[in-house]
């Protein structure tokens, strides 16, 4: 059987020392990029494998992040998580880093994992997410000093100039200003939103970006804007009801943006039951729903927001977990969504 290459054959290869292989593999950020590219060259034809058990015993490290496994969905947006938690997985596994999930019933129990965690050293840091006005999570986990990244803003504080918070988020607002600027562009003038009540970090933020249009491209006075948004829960049914009676009272709206996909199948089935099938709706988070019935809908881009936590816990091209001083710009990552348009499926 052939000897597997070592470090030392990488590091013979490329000319370097066995501390610059060892720098590439584990902090590649504080080697020269021609260096890393020969190293990496070198790693590469020799097909050199790190010993993961050997590296986490040397560097006293687990390579493994937590994050807690949400409570099953029933809605139709309930997949986002799941396919954050796919693309956060491969790319960790791409880097040498596991993945542990773990169960909570609510904030208070997810603290009390995160201390058993890292207590039983199983961790190197978190990935949270559902974040909300007044988190104890992170306080807590700042208290602690361990390194965590949420998966949306920390709503309530100063979350642009928090450098101990490392946060990544889909602009939302930039998502239902570009679904609303896409209905605007193809002739609608009378443009009606509905979205969650407040407040709601995530569905305030969504709101503002339609707002935003309609005031400065409509010209929408506070009335018209209260007249032609609507607040009901994420469900179908709800959604459903809501724009009946949207339409009801204002019957010249000629195009509605919608919060979730959730909302955009309920006012689906409402402008059709009204006989305004034609009216043109977008959603928002490009479920497989809205592919299936042909809605437009505001795609997340979840395969680069898994991209961003993972380079703020990391570095751009690490393989630990690594502790460093960030400014308050460096330690947010907003990721623009992008429009997914469609033309609708006709029933009946």
């Amino acid at each position: 059987m052939a000897q597997l290459p070592t470090i030392t054959d990488v590091a013979t290869a490329a000319g370097v020392s066995r501390q610059t292989v060892s720098n590439v593999l584990n902090s590649p950020d504080i080697v020269r990029e021609d260096t890393r590219e020969r190293v990496e060259a070198a790693i590469s034809s020799l097909g050199y494998r790190t010993h993961a058990s050997a590296r986490r015993l040397r560097t006293r490290k687990s390579s493994t992040i937590g994050i807690r496994l949400d409570p099953m969905a029933n809605g139709i947006s309930g997949s986002i998580h799941d396919r954050y938690l796919h693309a956060l997985t491969e790319q960790a596994d791409a880097r040498g880093m596991r993945m542990l999930l773990f169960t909570a019933a609510d904030p208070s129990d997810e603290i009390a994992q995160f201390s058993r965690l890292l207590d039983g050293a199983d961790v190197d840091a978190f990935v949270l997410t559902s974040t909300f006005h007044g988190d104890p999570r992170t306080e807590w986990l700042i208290e602690q000093g361990a390194p965590f990244v949420t998966f949306g803003r920390p709503w309530g504080i100063d979350d642009l100039n928090d450098p101990q918070h490392l946060w990544v988020d889909v602009d939302g607002q930039a998502g239902l200003a570009a679904a609303t600027e896409h209905l605007r562009s193809g002739g609608a003038s009378r443009i009606a939103y509905v979205g969650w009540p407040a407040p709601s970090g995530t569905g305030d933020d969504r709101r503002l970006g339609w707002e935003r249009v309609v005031r400065s491209s409509l010209g929408y006075d506070d009335a018209t804007i209260a007249r032609r948004q609507v607040a009901v829960v994420d469900s179908v049914p709800a959604a459903r009801a809501a724009v009946t009676a949207l339409l009801d009272r204002e019957p010249d709206i000629d195009g509605i943006v919608c919060a979730s996909d959730s909302l955009a199948l309920g006012t689906l089935m409402a402008v059709t039951a009204a006989g305004r099938a034609e009216l043109p709706i977008v959603g928002f988070d490009n479920t497989p729903v809205a592919e299936a019935v042909g809605l437009s809908s505001v795609e997340q881009r979840l395969d680069e927001v898994a991209t961003r936590t993972l380079e703020l816990l990391m570095g751009e091209r690490g393989r630990a977990v690594v502790q460093r001083a960030l400014t308050p710009g460096e330690a947010h990552r907003l990721v623009t969504p992008s429009l997914v348009a469609r033309a609708p499926v006709r029933f009946g």
